[in-house]
C-alpha cells in the first residue's frame, strides 16, 4: 500500500485522494459527515471489521473499513461519536466483503447495520471453482500483490493504531473493489450470477438470525466425544468455571485455560490427580480446586447425560436417497468445477434424505436444482 495522497491502482479502480479523511482514523462528527458524503454518489462500496475477541470476553467493533473509489477510510468506533447516520448512508448500498457472516454479525450488533445487498467474494470465489480463496490468495491470484502479514493477531482495541496496523487495515478493504469487478464478470460470463445472488441473499438472512447457545451443551469442546459420566460432569464443571472467570476479567475463556487442558485436567481429576498452574493465583487456584472437588463428588444422577445420536439410523431408503443425492452432486460439481461441498455438505444431504421438508431451508434454488430437488 502506498502512502495516503498518492496514486493507488488495484485493476480498474485507480484514484487520487486529496481531502481531510487522508490521514488516521475518522473519529468526529464532521469526519464522518464527509465520508457520508463521499459514500453517497456510489452503488457499491467495500468495508471490513476488526474486533477485540482475542484479547476480551466481551467482544466489540474496534474499527471500520471503508474503501471507494475515492480512496480507503478508517472509522474509529470506540472514539464515541455515533455512527447510525453514516450506518443509514451505507445500508443503501451494496456492500462488498470477504466472507461476510462475521462482519455483517458485528455490525448488527454494534451499530443495527443490516445492508440491502451484499457482494461476498469467497462466495463468489466458490462459485468459480477457486480453491485458494481467502483475501490474501485472491489478491495475489487477481493482481499478483502479496500482502503483508502480521497483524491478524493485534489488540484493535488499543489507541493509537501503530503504523503497520493501518496499512494492514487499509489492505483489507483497498482491492475488494477491483476485486468484486472482476469476479462479477467471470460469473456472468459462466452464467452463475444468478447463483451468486441467491447464496448471497441466503448469507444475509443467516447473519441477521442470532444463533442460540445450547448451554446443555455448549461445555462439549472439540475432542469431548467419548467423554462420559464422572469425567464429563468435571469437564462441565471446569468449562463454565472457566467461564465465569473469563466474564470476570473481560478475558477471552483461552486466556484462563485452553480446550485441550480442560480435558487433560477433566481426565487427571478422576485417576485422583490435580494439575498444578503456577500463573494462578491463591484464590483462582483455590476456586478450581474447589469446582473439582464439587464436580467428584456429584451422584450418577447428576452427571451429564450421554449424548445420543440425534435420530435414528438411516433406513435403507434414506440411505438410497442420500447416495443418489451425492452422485448428482459430485456429478454436477465436476462439470461445474467447483467443490461438491459448496452444492450441498454430506450432512445437509442426509438431512434432506431423512425429510425432504428441510431442503429449501438447507439449500438455495440453484443448489436445490443441481441435486434434482
Amino acid at each position: 500500500m502506498t502512502e495516503r495522497g498518492t496514486q493507488h491502482s488495484a485493476g480498474n479502480s485507480d484514484f487520487v485522494i486529496h481531502s481531510s479523511l487522508d490521514e488516521g482514523m475518522i473519529s468526529t462528527p464532521e469526519q464522518i459527515g464527509e465520508l457520508i458524503s463521499h459514500i453517497d454518489p456510489h452503488g457499491r462500496v467495500a468495508i471490513d471489521t476488526e474486533a477485540d475477541s482475542l484479547h476480551c470476553y466481551r467482544e466489540k467493533l474496534c474499527l471500520l473499513q471503508v474503501s471507494l473509489p475515492d480512496g480507503d477510510f478508517l472509522v474509529d468506533p470506540l472514539a464515541g461519536t455515533d455512527l447510525s447516520a453514516l450506518a443509514n448512508a451505507l445500508s443503501g448500498k451494496e456492500i462488498v466483503l470477504h466472507g461476510a457472516d462475521y462482519d455483517l454479525r458485528l455490525l448488527r450488533r454494534a451499530l443495527d447495520f443490516r445492508p440491502a445487498r451484499v457482494f461476498d467474494t469467497v462466495i463468489a470465489a466458490r462459485l468459480l471453482g477457486v480453491r485458494e480463496f481467502s483475501y490474501a490468495a485472491l489478491v495475489e491470484k487477481y493482481f499478483g500483490i502479496e500482502l503483508a502479514k502480521g497483524s491478524q493477531k493485534a489488540n484493535w482495541a488499543l489507541r493509537p493504531l501503530s503504523e503497520k496496523m493501518e496499512e494492514y487495515a487499509r489492505n483489507d478493504t483497498h482491492y475488494l473493489l477491483a476485486l468484486a469487478e472482476k469476479l462479477e464478470k467471470e460469473l456472468i460470463g459462466r452464467d452463475r450470477l444468478e447463483w451468486f445472488q441467491q447464496t448471497c441473499e441466503r448469507a444475509m438472512a443467516s447473519a441477521a438470525v442470532d444463533r442460540e447457545r445450547d448451554m446443555e451443551e455448549i461445555w462439549r469442546v472439540r475432542g469431548s466425544g467419548l467423554t462420559r459420566g464422572r469425567e464429563a460432569a468435571v469437564l462441565r464443571a471446569l468449562w463454565y468455571w472457566r467461564d465465569r472467570e473469563a466474564q470476570s476479567f473481560d478475558r477471552p475463556s483461552f486466556h484462563i485455560l485452553r480446550n485441550d487442558q480442560l480435558l487433560e485436567i477433566a481426565r487427571a481429576a478422576v485417576r485422583g490427580e490435580t494439575p498444578q498452574f503456577r500463573h494462578f493465583s491463591e484464590r483462582r487456584t483455590r476456586d478450581f480446586r474447589a469446582t473439582i472437588e464439587d464436580a467428584l463428588a456429584l451422584k450418577e444422577e447428576a452427571w451429564p447425560e450421554t449424548r445420543r445420536r440425534r435420530g435414528g439410523r438411516p433406513t435403507r431408503e434414506m440411505e438410497r436417497a442420500a447416495e443418489a443425492m451425492r452422485k448428482r452432486r459430485d456429478q454436477a460439481a465436476h462439470e461445474l468445477k467447483i467443490e461438491p461441498s459448496f452444492i450441498a455438505p454430506r450432512a445437509t444431504i442426509d438431512a434432506i434424505a431423512a425429510d425432504s421438508a428441510c431442503a429449501e431451508r438447507l439449500l438455495v434454488p440453484w443448489q436445490r436444482s443441481l441435486l434434482g430437488l
